[in-house]
């Protein structure tokens, strides 16, 4: 599949051309410099014919942090078959872009020159003067204003062989998508359909590992690794095949005490809750060289919050001189809620035990998608409920008629009770206990949810 790269300077549009042509919001976009720092790739359909289109960050060399993201994103050049150069048109003609322009044509790839931010005639007119790079192909531009993409378009589509049964269904009202947009309706409760991608999310504060994690889970550098905080800001995707599964990791911001929080991490913060939406296994990465802070416990509680399956992960294990058992017990103690997740000590660094996280994941996500046969789950319940009876309420009987497991991710258990209010959430925990006890739901969490008779199965 023909894979397209973005490339240029920071601020010169290349994530809004990216979000153009995928006709999704995926990247980040704003005004400040250096916004996009890691390789994106996302497979889109260009007039029916499918492609890869690879948004890297801006070519810098001001940090040492933008030099990591200049030799990803030239690494993303390298491996593409097809460049889009991006320029900032409101601009002079640039010799460091000339430079750049010329070393990227000597790779020997279909390039073209893009002159972004050719808002107006004036500007197009002006855009002419970039033909000193000795571009063959100049396409004037306006990303905002959705000037000159088909004219990108038709001179993709000479490269784009059209495709007999389109994989992805394509949005006829191609130029009216950023204005028509709107998001989908769900149904509150839908048993999900076998989806042949796992998606797992990689979360924790900053600096604890995650885009190194990521690195080493898919054995090649696609995050940016950095000493300085805030480094990824973007949500990273990332996908591999493991044991006929597919595992679509997402590399999430690292969060920061809310005050904290600076400039376009306030869009880090909101696509790490989006991600966390659409997530199937969270990856809570905690950094074992340091203590456990009220932040790690913040950001934990996102795992409860969107109910997903959970991996805790030790990172920095070789670093940090503690033991095993002491650790987990510290673990176990400051995030009793996630009683339920399984706990594995990593170095993301030296990759030292990171593999073994591929079949933890597995086994999560098979418990995490569980079904209980209704005759064992109701003859646990009678079980539990004769060693242990219900609390009346007020002097009158509370009892559970039966149970049904109406869905999975995770397992939500409708309770038919005759008083459901009267549940005690300590019966609830009792319950809970009782069901681990008998199925293997490590790593799951189980939602049980009393109702009356005749109520739907759902939430209230």
């Amino acid at each position: 599949m023909l894979n397209i790269a973005l490339l240029g300077k920071p601020n010169v549009g290349k994530s809004s051309l990216f979000n153009r042509l995928a006709k999704e919001r995926i990247a980040i976009t704003s005004d400040l410099s250096g916004t996009t720092r890691d390789v994106r790739t996302k497979r889109v359909l260009i007039e029916g014919r499918e492609c890869l289109l690879t948004d890297t960050g801006g070519l810098d060399e001001s940090s040492a942090l933008f030099e990591a993201v200049k030799t990803m994103s030239l690494g993303a050049a390298k491996k593409a078959d097809l460049i889009l150069y991006l320029v900032d048109g409101k601009c002079y003609p640039d010799e460091e872009d000339r430079k750049l322009f010329y070393s990227l044509s000597k790779l020997g790839k279909p390039i073209a020159l893009i002159v972004n931010k050719a808002d107006n005639d004036s500007d197009k007119e002006r855009a002419w003067e970039f033909g000193t790079f000795g571009a063959e192909v100049l396409i004037p531009m306006s990303v905002s204003h959705n000037r000159g993409t088909s004219t990108l378009k038709k001179w993709l589509l000479e490269f784009l062989p059209p495709l007999e049964e389109p994989l992805l269904e394509e949005d006829s009202e191609d130029d009216d998508f950023f204005e028509a947009y709107e998001e989908d309706e769900t149904p509150e409760e839908v048993v999900p359909e076998e989806d042949p991608a796992l998606n797992i999310g990689i979360i924790g504060r900053v600096n604890v590992g995650k885009s190194s994690l990521l690195n080493a889970l898919v054995g090649e550098q696609r995050a940016v690794v950095s000493d300085v905080a805030g480094t990824t800001i973007d949500p990273v995707d990332e996908s591999i095949v493991y044991n006929d599964k597919v595992f679509n990791f997402v590399d999430t911001a690292g969060l920061r005490q809310r005050g904290r929080i600076e400039g376009i991490e306030h869009y880090a913060l909101k696509r790490t809750e989006a991600v966390l939406e659409r997530t199937d296994v969270a990856l809570l990465v905690l950094d074992a060289s340091q203590p456990f802070t009220e932040l790690d416990e913040r950001i934990a509680n996102l795992v409860e919050k969107y109910e997903l399956g959970c991996i805790i992960v030790l990172n920095k294990w070789d670093i940090a001189h503690a033991d095993f058992k002491g650790s987990t017990e510290a673990v176990r103690d400051r995030f009793k809620f996630l009683a339920y997740a399984p706990i594995i000590t990593v170095s993301a660094l030296s990759k030292k035990r990171v593999p073994k996280i591929h079949d933890l994941i597995l086994r999560v996500y098979e418990n995490y998608s569980r079904r209980i046969p209704t005759s064992k789950l109701n003859e646990l319940v009678k079980e539990a409920s004769t060693r242990h009876h219900l609390p009346s309420d007020k002097g009158k009987l509370v009892k559970i008629y039966f149970a049904t497991q109406f869905n999975i991710c995770p397992p939500r258990i409708a309770l038919v009770m005759n008083r459901p209010r009267a549940m005690h959430f300590s019966y609830k925990r009792y319950l809970t206990n009782r069901l681990r006890e008998s199925f293997d739901l490590e790593g799951s969490p189980i939602i049980l949810i009393p109702r009356n008779r005749g109520e739907k199965d759902e939430e209230a």
